[in-house]
């Protein structure tokens, strides 16, 4: 049976973490709604990630790389990821592993008549300021795209790769995703998933990342939508 879904997981500086990352997804192939496969995207990584990621890759066919010459940022790893991803669906997941594989069946049972499932994390394990300031960013979100969604930076998502493949991606966009499908009159969902503590790492993210950086980055979605082109095509000479 072929691949139906490839998760991208973007890494940067996470070689405590992919050990783990490797037992979780094992664990799940076994049991997935759909045939599924990981795409690491090594976002220029300065620690040891690179040949951790080779070993794993090394080890089983479920799981494939690419490697960027330098850093660009979580963006571009995902939009790499949806760039390069040869299935029907495509899904994301952060490497630290704060959000569970064994979601994605959650998700993929809300993809039938959806371009987009994201997950809402219903319980999280953040402290406090993280809890606040992305409580607020997604509040501002919403009222600047209307999209109706609680968490647009949960790192649980899966994605019909057309419509994936369609997203204008910039610096900062990834927390617009659920509009940016709405752009393109798909439909998008959120279903609440499970959160856990961060074990290994460090977060990408501080209070500007989360806050300040996404108010900037909303001016930049509505100048993409008052841009975006969108089109449908009715019939061509190929039948």
């Amino acid at each position: 049976m072929s691949y139906r879904l490839t998760i991208v997981v973007p890494v940067y500086n996470e070689e405590d973490n992919l050990q783990r990352v490797e037992k979780e997804f094992l664990a799940y192939f076994e049991n997935a709604a759909v045939k599924s496969k990981v795409l690491f995207v090594n976002d220029g990584s300065k620690d040891g990630s690179q040949a951790l990621i080779e070993d794993i890759c090394s080890r089983s066919d479920n799981f494939t790389y690419i490697s960027f010459a330098h850093n660009a940022g979580l963006s571009a790893a995902i939009k790499a990821g949806f760039d390069y991803a040869d299935t029907a669906l495509v899904g994301y997941i952060d490497a630290d592993l704060q959000t569970t594989p064994d979601d994605f069946n959650k998700l993929l049972d809300e993809m039938d008549d959806c371009a987009l499932v994201t997950g809402v994390r219903a319980d999280r394990k953040d402290s406090f300021v993280k809890n606040m300031s992305s409580k607020i960013a997604n509040g501002i979100r919403r009222a600047f795209t209307h999209d109706g969604m609680d968490d647009t930076g949960c790192p649980l998502k899966i994605i019909k790769s057309d419509y994936a493949k369609r997203i204008p991606m910039f610096r900062g966009l990834h927390r617009f995703l659920p509009a940016m499908i709405l752009l393109q009159n798909g439909k998008v969902k959120q279903v609440p998933v499970r959160h856990f503590p961060r074990i290994a790492g460090e977060a990408k993210f501080g209070l500007w990342n989360r806050l300040l950086g996404p108010l900037m980055d909303c001016f930049a979605y509505l100048w993409m939508k008052k841009k975006y082109i969108n089109y449908t095509v009715e019939k061509t000479s190929r039948g």
